[in-house]
C-alpha cells in the first residue's frame, strides 16, 4: 500500500493502494486508515503505527472543529460554541470531550469475521484541570496536542505482572514531563509507552486521541482510576492502587459536539 505519506504498508506479505483523495478531509483520511489498520487479525506492525502517526502529525485544531484561540460570544453563558460555528479552545471551562466516532462491529472483509473496533475523540481542557491515572488494557492508543501545553505522567506495569486488567501493583515511569505543541504524535501500547497516564493542562489544550479497541466493561476492558505512591528507595517506581471511588468528586467531564468536516461512513459500518 501506497500510504499518507508515502510509507508502504504490508499485510501477511500483500501491498495494497487506498485512493487517498486530495478532497478528503483529515479526519476522513485518518478514519479511512484506523479502519484499514486496526480492522485486521493482527496487531498493528511499526510502519502502520508511523503511518498514523504521520496522518496525526498534520492535524491542527481547526481540522476537527476547534477554534483555539477564541473565547465564546458570551462569557458565563456556559456556551462553548463561537459566532464562527466552532467549539472556543478558550472557552471551555470544565473538561470537555467530543465524540467523534466509535465502532465495534463485526467486520465481514476476510473470511474469518474479527472485530473492527476505533474510537476517535478529543479532550479539550481548561488550564489547571486535571484527568487523573487511569488505564487501557488491551489497547492502542494514538494522541495528538493540537494546542497548549500539558504534564503527563505515564507508567507502566512492570515486567512479570501477568493478570489483566490490573488494580495495584509495581509500575515504572514510562513519561515524566511537559508537552507543548505542536509537538509528535505519542502511541501507547497495552503494556509499553505509558497506558497508565494522567494529564495537567498547564494552558487551555485539546488533545486528540485514537483508540483501539475501546472501552467496554462486557469485554473486560474498563477503565481503572488509580492513586500512586512512588516509591523513595526505588527511583522511578511507584506503587498503583485503584481509587476506592472511582473519580474524584470535584471532577467534570462534559459532552460537546464534534463541529468538524463530517466523516463519510459506509452504511455497513455505521455505529
Amino acid at each position: 500500500m501506497e500510504s499518507y505519506g508515502g510509507q508502504p504498508i504490508h499485510v501477511k506479505g500483500k501491498s495494497f493502494h487506498m485512493d487517498f483523495k486530495m478532497e478528503k478531509s483529515k479526519i476522513q483520511m485518518l478514519y479511512d486508515a484506523c479502519n484499514y489498520v486496526f480492522s485486521q487479525e493482527e496487531l498493528p506492525n511499526f510502519q502502520q503505527i508511523q503511518w498514523l502517526k504521520n496522518i496525526l502529525n498534520t492535524f491542527e485544531a481547526v481540522d476537527v472543529g476547534i477554534d483555539e484561540f477564541r473565547l465564546n460570544g458570551s462569557p458565563g453563558s456556559g456556551e462553548v460554541m463561537n459566532s464562527n460555528g466552532l467549539i472556543s479552545g478558550q472557552g471551555v471551562s470544565e473538561i470537555t470531550y467530543i465524540h467523534i466516532y466509535e465502532c465495534d462491529q463485526f467486520s465481514v472483509s476476510t473470511a474469518t469475521p474479527f472485530k473492527s473496533v476505533v474510537q476517535m475523540g478529543i479532550f479539550c481542557f481548561p488550564a489547571g484541570r486535571t484527568f487523573p491515572l487511569h488505564d487501557h488494557p488491551g489497547m492502542t492508543v494514538l494522541s495528538k496536542l493540537l494546542y497548549g501545553s500539558v504534564y503527563i505522567k505515564a507508567y507502566d506495569w512492570v515486567r512479570g505482572e501477568t493478570c489483566s486488567p490490573r488494580t495495584n501493583g509495581l509500575a515504572g515511569t514510562a513519561i515524566d514531563g511537559i508537552f507543548n505543541a505542536p509537538c509528535e504524535p505519542s502511541v501507547l501500547f497495552p503494556t509499553c509507552g505509558g497506558n497508565i497516564h494522567s494529564f495537567t493542562a498547564l494552558t487551555p489544550c485539546a488533545i486528540l486521541d485514537v483508540l483501539s479497541p475501546p472501552y467496554s466493561d462486557d469485554l473486560g476492558r474498563p477503565s481503572t482510576y488509580f492513586l500512586d505512591f512512588p516509591i523513595p528507595s526505588l527511583p522511578g517506581y511507584a506503587w498503583l492502587e485503584e481509587r476506592e471511588v472511582k473519580l474524584p468528586c470535584d471532577l467534570v467531564v462534559k459532552g460537546a459536539p464534534y463541529l468538524g468536516p463530517p466523516l463519510d461512513v459506509p452504511d455497513d459500518d455505521l455505529c
